[in-house]
């Protein structure tokens, strides 16, 4: 490649510079001409020169001294010594004083050439590697303040920052992670986790994350126990360049005072809850008497109004009811016994007590129980989840709608799900039901009443009987809950 190659011949014959630009120049080369050493590097000294074609035998500045000064001021350009016979030791001896190589006079033109040709090569090769190493330089300074930068915001970060390996050894920490795990001695990257970490749910954790078990690419979220610190730990895959596992990053953040907070909160509700039915239990009663005509005669106005009051009373009890169900499920109680449970007499029963209401509303019910065995199960939370499903199944469902109950065993499970054809759930709600006070908005349902902890109530249920629960749904065309639950052959007692 001889493009943009710059070649100075500095020869004191005219004839050899004139018959070096012909030969170069046809061959693409730019050449400039200098008449002695002191022309020579005038021009080095100003413009770019890629190759020096240097003769020895110059007047006011011989190659020799120009040499000497090319290698002090511009060693990055070959020089080729142009000689005669005569001088070619003298030439050998530029050559280990830093020439690159040599060519007597008169020289034939393919050896002259490829002398050429090798000599820009180098040229090219070595303003590569300059340009290589300059990036590289520039790389590392960038990859060195990166690593500053990267280590000083981790070191200030609150939460504790811990990084392993795929041979599970801490290779990064930051003193927050010391700090919470209550780590008094001085521990020096890498280490085996096990000899700094005891918490054995997170090592299992990050055991399953590396060794690629648990098919996890996002983080995996749990509460471990430090000392007196509840921590919540976030833990994700280190995925190296060619996508593989690499390690693990984990994000130890204190929760101690939030668990607190939700404990009291919780307590706060029970007992507030408590105080609230005790006396709309009394006022309900005596609203009964009064609509009972044990007090004497209503007329109609007087029993419209008290009739109204109880209703609202009712919606007052129901809120306590589900309060009161929240809280025993954050505390883990609210299973109050396990025992053989009939799951099919559950759901007729549910279904018997809803169906006025749902033929009133011109809604169709319809249960199917096929190879039901009896479950080990709380039956009171057994006739909650499936009384919260159904009824709000026929709550959303249109007039003319369908809501359709199946239960049905498979093997060490049993599966209930609970479809209507009412107004759906938008993709982006789904995620949200289960949370505690979240009601669907949709135009149709404004007149439908909740609290918005059914669901919550249910999924907790659910899961206190080691159950999940899942949910699909079509905008304007339905919605199906399904329900699996362990068969536990054994009886459990809590």
């Amino acid at each position: 490649m001889t493009d943009g190659v710059t070649i100075l011949v500095a020869d004191d014959e005219r004839a050899i510079r004139e018959g070096c630009r012909r030969v170069l120049t046809g061959k693409g080369y730019k050449v400039l001409e200098a008449e002695n050493g002191r022309t020579a590097m005038e021009i080095l000294s100003k413009d770019p020169v890629d190759i020096l074609l240097l003769d020895l035998k110059m007047p006011v500045m011989g190659g020799e001294e120009v040499l000497e000064m090319v290698n002090k001021h511009h060693a990055h350009i070959p020089v080729i010594i142009i000689t005669g016979h005569g001088t070619v030791d003298t030439a050998v001896a530029c050559m280990k004083k830093g020439a690159y190589d040599f060519i007597t006079k008169p020289f034939q033109i393919d050896p002259f050439l490829l002398i050429i040709g090798r000599a820009a090569e180098k040229k090219r090769l070595e303003e590569k590697a300059r340009i290589f190493e300059e990036e590289s330089a520039r790389n590392l300074y960038d990859l060195g303040l990166e690593k500053s930068r990267l280590r000083t915001i981790i070191n200030c970060m609150g939460n504790g920052v811990m990084v392993t390996n795929r041979n599970l050894e801490m290779v990064l920490h930051n003193p927050a992670l010391a700090r919470l795990l209550e780590i008094s001695l001085k521990v020096e990257n890498p280490v085996p986790l096990k000899e700094v970490f005891t918490e054995g749910p997170l090592i299992r954790t990050l055991e399953n994350i590396t060794s690629g078990e648990s098919g996890e690419k996002e983080a995996v979220i749990q509460e471990i126990s430090a000392g007196k610190n509840v921590l919540r730990a976030v833990s994700a895959p280190l995925i190296g360049p060619e996508g593989q596992v690499a390690g693990t990053v984990t994000v130890l953040e204190n929760i101690s005072a939030f668990k607190q907070l939700d404990r009291m909160k919780s307590d706060f509700v029970n007992m507030v809850a408590h105080e609230l039915r005790s006396p709309l239990v009394s006022m309900r009663q005596l609203n009964s008497v009064l609509l009972d005509g044990l007090a004497g005669a209503l007329g109609d106005k007087q029993r419209d109004f008290i009739g109204r009051g109880t209703k609202k009373i009712d919606n007052l009890l129901e809120l306590i009811n589900d309060l009161l169900g929240v809280a025993k499920i954050e505390a883990g109680r609210f299973i109050q016994r396990m025992v053989p449970t009939d799951i099919a007499r559950i759901l007729e029963e549910t279904v018997a007590l809803l169906k006025a209401r749902a033929e009133k509303q011109g809604i169709e019910l319809a249960l199917t129980c096929e190879n039901l065995s009896p479950l080990q199960a709380d039956p009171k939370s057994m006739d909650e989840i499936f009384g919260n499903l159904i009824s709000n199944a026929v709550n959303y469902s249109p007039e003319g709608g369908k809501v359709s109950i199946i239960a049905r065993g498979l093997g060490e499970y049993v599966e209930i799900s609970v479809e209507d054809t009412g107004v759906g759930i938008a993709t982006e709600e789904i995620p949200k039901i289960f949370d505690k006070f979240y009601r669907v908005k949709h135009p149709k349902t404004r007149q439908v009443v909740g609290t918005g902890l059914g669901l919550a109530i249910v999924k907790g249920a659910v899961e206190a009987h080691q159950g999940s629960i899942d949910v699909k749904s079509v905008l304007g065309k339905g919605t199906t809950f399904r329900i699996l639950l362990p068969v536990v052959k054994e009886s459990v007692h809590q």
